[in-house]
């Protein structure tokens, strides 16, 4: 299949399909009359598998209905105390109560109003004009579109959560629509999201389950991973329904927060020289020229207060740190040119080289070892 990729990671999707089939309908929702018999033709659906994300997928083109959602069961009466309860659950754990969530994907508003009746301020967004204008004579609140570019924005953005229920497997670029909608919530915004189990066809030999309105087909491990791609943390992700439904429950992904590790370099910092300052210049060295070191140094801005690096590596000796440019000296050298003290830098090694110089050197200077927390005296 050259030139085509995986709707979920974009990696080249190879041939020959994992599975074919021939002569099959051409659309879930496409019943010809008597009349149309004749122009009703089967189609070939090709089933491939990515080598790197593991997605089952179709690669051909969406049905034309792919936006609109159609359901024919969406209110039966298990089906409606199965919605009532889990809505109301999702709601009251993640604290959505008196909030604006929204549906993608809302067909004629029957899980829209399950949601508004969960305590939620609840909108819809549907392409179907026809839907659109059935849900608003209801009463119920609804855009119409579809999300189909990732910083597309929504009127009434951005929304405390979510929910897309078994819709995110007609879409042509689910990451890209999933993307749209984080680009729509609120910081740690919240989201249901639902997809056909393909764990669970697999296990029971669903043979007939492939159908070209479903273009991606999610275990929980390529659905986890879809929405993770989009830029999701996936806070649960359980199979419902009989099992014939995976449900995850996702958070809108934050930066994260770096600010702890500048107070803690510049506290180190402060502890470093307020250490390296009890001393004459230049008459304090350092014991490990490892990474972490070089960066403890460079960022303390020691480079011409301290003395020598001390490292028992041989291939270091006779260079200089990096940035800092600080001589690399082996151990002889506290013999042969001595100091007044040493900060011991040697990350896992620190107590065996403290030991080393307290024992082997027998030296009875001051020496502190760099911890997590600042210096600690040897």
């Amino acid at each position: 299949m050259a030139g085509v990729r995986c709707r979920v990671c974009s990696a080249p999707l190879g041939a020959p399909p994992v599975l074919a089939y021939r002569n099959m309908p051409g659309a879930a929702q496409n019943f010809p009359d008597a009349a149309g018999l004749a122009n009703d033709h089967g189609s070939d659906l090709d089933l491939f598998e990515c080598d790197e994300c593991g997605l089952i997928q179709l690669t051909c083109p969406p049905v034309p209905y792919y936006r609109e959602v159609i359901r024919a069961a969406a209110f039966s009466p298990e089906m409606r105390v199965f919605r009532e309860k889990q809505l109301a659950e999702w709601v009251d754990r993640y604290q959505l109560g008196g909030q604006r969530i929204l549906e993608i994907g809302c067909g004629k508003g029957e899980y829209l109003s399950l949601l508004a009746a969960a305590g939620v301020q609840a909108t819809g967004l549907e392409y179907a004009q026809r839907a659109v204008s059935h849900c608003r004579r209801q009463g119920l609140d609804v855009v119409r579109g579809f999300l189909g570019r990732p910083n597309q924005r929504l009127p009434g953005a951005p929304f405390a959560g979510f929910m897309s229920l078994n819709f995110m497997e007609h879409w042509p670029k689910p990451v890209d629509t999933l993307r749209a909608m984080r680009h729509n919530l609120l910081p740690g915004g919240i989201g249901l999201v639902e997809v056909p189990n393909f764990d669970m066809i697999l296990k029971e030999g669903l043979y007939s389950e492939f159908i070209s309105d479903h273009l991606s087909y999610f275990t929980r491990e390529t659905f986890t991973f879809a929405l993770q791609r989009a830029g999701f943390e996936v806070l649960e992700a359980t199979s419902a329904w009989h099992d014939y439904i995976l449900s995850a429950v996702v958070r809108k992904r934050q930066p994260t927060n770096l600010s702890p590790l500048t107070i803690q370099q510049e506290k180190i910092g402060q502890t470093i020289r307020a250490f390296v300052d009890r001393f004459p210049l230049r008459s304090v060295a350092v014991w490990g020229a490892g990474h972490q070191a070089l960066a403890a140094l460079a960022l303390a801005g020691m480079g011409t207060d301290i003395r020598y690096v001390v490292d028992s590596a041989t291939f270091k000796q006779g260079k200089f740190t990096p940035a800092t440019h600080i001589p690399i000296v082996p151990p002889q050298r506290l013999k042969d040119d001595p100091v007044q003290a040493i900060i011991v830098m040697a990350a896992g090694y620190s107590d065996e080289v403290a030991k080393l110089i307290r024992e082997h050197h027998h030296l009875t200077i001051p020496v502190a070892i760099l911890r997590a927390d600042g210096l600690e005296n040897a």
